[in-house]
């Protein structure tokens, strides 16, 4: 029944393309450097506190939004600058096709900024695949993996939580996705799989054989 179709969200970075080939490297980079003149601090130590944000509160935004009362569109704009982002993109575009083939209705669920999520589904073709999309700014900022942000996603794709099937690489952002209802893939290579992951997969291009 249609009615029955799941509804599907998917993390964009490193869960439909390669971001660790040349974006997070530059991302990284940029986000120590401006923890470094926002905080005072040594590149090292901006680094360090960088990797304890993202490790504490998921993302490097939330801990500089909690810990330092941090503009949220002041750091994602100084954060997010690109020179050529579409010759930085790494995407099989085999997943195009394999991502038609899924039942059901299908959307980026990101707390990556607009501008950039845009253009990465502009460049891939994947805004031709999804019924829509969900940058941090249409969610309040609420970063994954916080509680509001997946409520937000809920009440604007009109469905109950186990209709939904979370797809994610990091597996802390789909604890809350456990929590509320949603079945949970996550994308790893990792031969552990914590509790809250329905099932552990290597490829997005696996999804239509599980």
């Amino acid at each position: 029944m249609k009615s029955a179709a799941p509804v599907w969200l998917f993390d964009l970075d490193n869960t439909l393309h390669n971001a660790s080939a040349h974006i997070f490297p530059h991302i990284n980079r940029a986000m120590t450097e401006y923890l470094a003149r926002r905080l005072d601090l040594s590149l090292e130590e901006a680094g360090a506190l960088r990797m304890h944000y993202w490790r504490r509160y998921g993302a490097t935004l939330n801990g500089m939004v909690r810990k330092h009362n941090e503009r949220p569109s002041t750091f994602l704009a100084a954060t997010h600058q690109f020179d050529d982002l579409a010759g930085m993109v790494v995407f099989d575009h085999a997943l195009l096709t394999h991502l038609r083939h899924l039942p059901g209705r299908k959307y980026i669920f990101s707390n990556a900024p607009r501008s950039y999520l845009d253009e990465v589904l502009r460049v891939t073709g994947l805004d031709r695949v999804m019924d829509g999309s969900f940058a941090v700014e249409d969610l309040g900022y609420f970063a994954k993996p916080q509680l509001r942000g997946f409520r937000a996603v809920l009440r604007r794709v009109k469905v109950p939580a186990r209709r939904c099937i979370m797809v994610e690489d990091t597996a802390m952002n789909l604890r809350p996705a456990h929590r509320l209802g949603m079945r949970t893939v996550w994308i790893s290579s990792t031969l552990r799989k914590p509790a809250w992951v329905d099932r552990r997969l290597r490829s997005a291009l696996q999804l239509r054989a599980w």
